[in-house]
């Protein structure tokens, strides 16, 4: 075999090779990493309900930030990004719009980390059921993708916060697509940097297009009700699982 031929040779088998790892790598991150952070979600989320539910009741001590471990090996906490202790968790989210059994964590913060644990919570901007703008985002694909169908929701659509105390019900007034730059979408008063609120807001954030970072995509939302944890889910969520004759 002639060096040329050889070099060919060489080539494309590493091409090939390059190829084959480029389909494992992007199976892992868009197949895999859902998976993971789903089952690490869903942990997360019955933990908190868990907990809430203790305190609720009046039992003495505060349950585990997390279940105790499988007795197996669990794929998950082999991750050790997906298996650490989620940040500081402040809500559950929850959208009829996405499903009667959607729910998804709120974490403090938006970086890497905690937008792989959950949804984050932008730092500085107000909590669920405050007055100003309770500002989240998640992402669309990857990692759970939690916000995934978020261009599905329409005007009048309900978006359930729950804390360990209180159902907070908004109701979605506009969603557009901005630069990510424009950051006065969290503002306390969307697109009104400096001025004092008087209204609750929620908005939610997430990379747009698809599979891109080039725009972001933004839900406002006002609210609309808060009622006490004790008195049950709102009608919002009873309506949503009846209707798909899902439990309550």
């Amino acid at each position: 075999m002639t060096a040329g031929r050889l070099l060919v040779r060489t080539t494309g088998e590493l091409v090939m090779t390059l190829g084959v790892l480029l389909l494992l790598f992007l199976a892992w991150q868009l197949w895999w990493t859902d998976v993971e952070a789903d089952r690490a979600q869903a942990r997360t989320t019955a933990a908190l309900e868990e907990q809430w539910d203790a305190l609720a009741s009046g039992q003495d001590g505060a349950a585990p930030a997390r279940p105790e471990p499988a007795a197996e090996p669990d794929p998950v906490a082999a991750d050790p990004v997906l298996a650490a202790l989620p940040s500081e968790a402040v809500a559950l989210l929850r959208v009829p719009a996405f499903g009667d059994d959607y729910v998804r964590p709120v974490v403090a913060g938006t970086g890497e980390l905690e937008l792989q644990q959950g949804i984050g919570h932008y730092d500085g901007t107000a909590g669920p059921g405050e007055v100003g703008n309770f500002a989240i985002a998640g992402h669309r694909t990857t990692y759970g993708a939690p916000f995934n169908p978020i261009a599905e929701l329409r005007t009048g659509d309900p978006v359930v916060v729950e804390t360990a105390t209180e159902f907070h019900v908004y109701r979605v007034q506009a969603s557009r697509i901005v630069l990510p730059t424009d950051v006065e979408v969290i503002a306390p008063v969307p697109d009104r940097p400096g001025e004092e609120p008087t209204e609750a807001w929620l908005t939610m954030t997430s990379c747009h297009p698809m599979f891109s970072a080039r725009e972001r995509y933004v839900v406002h939302a006002l609210l609309e009700s808060s009622t006490p944890r004790a008195d049950g889910r709102p009608d919002v969520l009873a309506a949503a699982s009846a209707a798909t004759g899902g439990g309550a």
